[in-house]
This record gives C-alpha cells, structure tokens and sequence, in this order.
C-alpha cells in the first residue's frame, strides 16, 4: 500500500517544477520556430507577389504595342511582305513612272510556311498565271495563282519555297473605328519594298462602286483606313497594332485624301485553313449573287430592306435556281446564322465543302420559306 508523506510531497513539487520548465522551453521553442517560419512564409509571399506582378506586366508590355514597340511590328509584318509582279522587272524600273502599270507590279502576303501568298485578283489575274514573286530578301521565285475571286478582289499564289518568314493573322469581325493601323507595301515598285504609312480604321462595312468593262461592281464590306494606299499598296497587309494582318489592301480613291480600302481578312481565312489542313480548296457554289441593304439603295431606290441580304441574281441551271431560290427573295439565315451582308454569306460558304447542303432562310413577300441548298463545284 502506498503512503502519502511531506518528503513524497515535496519530490512531486520538484518534478512539477521540472516538468513545467521543460513544457516552457518547448513551447518557446515551438513559438519561436512559428514565428520564423510565418516570417519565411511572408517573405517568400512577398517575393511571390512581385514576381506574379513582375510577369504580369512583362506579359501586358509584350501584348501591347506603345509607340516604341511600332518598329518591331513592323520590321516582322515586312519579312512576310512580298512583291508580285506579272512579269520580271528591269533594273531601269526605279526611274519609271510608270512601272506599276508596265510590270504590273503590286504586293501580297505570306500566311503559310507550305508557301501561299495572298494578293489581290487585279493584280495576279486568273487561276494559273504565272507570278514573279520578291521575297524581302530581294530574291525572286516563281509562282501559280491557285485561287481568285474578282468580286472581293483577292487571290492566292503557291510557291514552292519553304522556310518562309509567315505573317500572323488577325480577326477582323472585332475591330473598331479609331484603331490605329499600319500599311506595307511596294509603291511604284519592289525599288520602294516595304514602305509603310500609319493611320486610323476611318470605317467599317464600307460599300465601294465602280466600273469595269461598262458594268458597275460592288465591293461591300470593307474597311476604310486613312493609312496612305499607293498604286504598288495593293496586295498588301493592313496590320493592327499587334502586328496581325486584319485586312488586304484593295483600292483607293483618287479624288480624295486619305480614303483607301481593305479586304477583311475574315473572309479568306477559311480558304486558307483548308489550304493548310487538306492541301487544296475546292470552292462550293451556291449559284447566286446578292446585296445587302446599305448597296441596295443603289440598285432601286424603291428597294428597302431592314435585314437580311437581297438576291439580285440566281445562276441559269446553278443550285439555287434548283432549289427554287428566284430574284427578290431576302435571304435571312443560313444554317439557322443570320445573314445581313453578302461578305458573311461568302464567308460561310467557303468553309463548307462541295456537297454540302446548306439550309436557307427565305423571305418573299409576306412568306418565309426555309430552303436547302446543295453546292456544287464552281
């Protein structure tokens, strides 16, 4: 049995004394090690943060373009900046006046390392004409036009040369009113390659008008840019301040300043896509040509649509007219997507394939009408 005596006391008093000096040293221990460790922690926090805040802002600077980053926009955007000529100038070209017209000199450029150009169709002609081509090198190849479309006044050159600078491309549906832009291209000749004007986008969805071979054409959708376009511009990139292409540089207006056109790019880009992926492109027709309201007013002053685009032509035995698509109808919607400019409608259909069937939405009269349409090989 166990008996409880003063000496028993007292060695309890001196172990507890003992125990709780121990569990005091440990706790200070304990505390000490914390509070260094939330220090390390703060400052590795710390350190974190700038170097978070530190990549952010090297990020922001590398997307944005100041004034100082102009240069180097447009030094990369010039290396994909070609010039195309009919035929192979003469070293006496740089004293004529008149060389653009006798050389049919212009510009295009690079958007793909298997070697395809684009250009504008007045300037490369048809499908399978022959191309000189001056890479900003000085070097020139030859080159075949694979593709052209005279209504938006763009074509495309394949060359057999790889390795090639490739300029990047922009998104043309976002742009707006104001931004600032940049033009290259071949004035009076590949003697001035490379020169580049700066301005504003002065427009969107610009209509232009004019005559060929006694008949009107319109060209819809463009952009208007204030950067200067010269005889020799055209073919050319418009490019925004990130350096990505936006637009093909088509016409200017020579009766006044500061009044010039683009192709956007959006158009073209899936003809493009299907260039890189399948290795050619094979165009569906839809067998009709339409307007949309901002050029009908041209065409009938009586005409007045609200949406949609109007169908001025139906092809003779072409796939629409088999679908019973006729002039007049307004087209609203394709493949449930609205439609309200012939640029979209283009758009659409050069990402489809030949035989596709593409369903149409048809207002005629007070009737609306859902139609499908097959496409064929144009």
């Amino acid at each position: 049995m166990y008996i409880y005596s003063y000496n028993d006391n007292k060695k309890k008093d001196g172990r507890k004394v003992f125990y709780t000096a121990v569990l005091a040293i440990l706790i200070t221990v304990l505390v000490v090690e914390n509070i260094i460790i939330l220090l390390g922690n703060e400052r590795e926090n710390y350190a974190a943060t700038r170097l978070s805040s530190n990549n952010s802002y090297s990020y922001d600077n590398t997307n944005y373009s100041s004034t100082n980053d102009i240069p180097n926009v447009i030094e990369a955007v010039k290396k994909a900046t070609v010039g195309i000529s009919l035929l192979q100038p003469d070293n006496q070209s740089i004293f004529d006046i008149n060389a653009t017209q006798k050389w049919g000199l212009g510009t295009g450029i690079i958007v793909s390392e298997k070697g395809y150009i684009l250009t504008n169709q007045h300037l490369a002609q048809n499908v399978g004409a022959r191309i000189v081509v001056t890479l900003h090198d000085g070097k020139s190849i030859q080159g075949t036009v694979i593709w052209a479309e005279e209504n938006i006044d763009v074509a495309i050159i394949r060359v057999n040369e790889r390795n090639l600078d490739v300029a990047t491309l922009g998104d043309s549906e976002y742009i707006q009113i104001g931004e600032d832009v940049i033009a290259i291209g071949n004035p009076l000749g590949v003697e001035f390659q490379g020169t580049t004007t700066k301005g504003i986008i002065s427009g969107l969805n610009r209509t232009f008008l004019f005559e060929e071979d006694g008949e009107k054409v319109f060209m819809e959708g463009l952009i208007q840019t204030d950067a200067s376009i010269n005889p020799g511009n055209s073919g050319g990139p418009l490019v925004n301040k990130s350096g990505e292409i936006i637009g093909i540089n088509t016409v200017k207006i020579t009766d006044a300043e500061g009044i010039g056109f683009a192709v956007p790019i959006n158009i073209v880009k899936p003809i493009i896509e299907k260039l890189e992926d399948e290795g050619e492109f094979k165009e569906g027709y839809l067998g009709i040509y339409a307007y949309d309201k901002e050029v009908i007013k041209y065409i009938d002053s009586n005409l007045d649509i609200e949406s949609g685009i109007y169908v001025a032509t139906v092809s003779k035995g072409g796939p629409s007219e088999k679908a019973g698509i006729k002039e007049g109808d307004i087209i609203t919607q394709i493949d449930n997507r609205e439609i309200n400019k012939m640029t979209e409608l283009r758009e659409y259909i050069y990402s489809k394939d030949v035989g596709d069937t593409v369903m149409l939405k048809i207002r005629r009269g007070q009737e609306e009408l859902d139609i499908g349409v097959k496409l064929i090989a144009k």
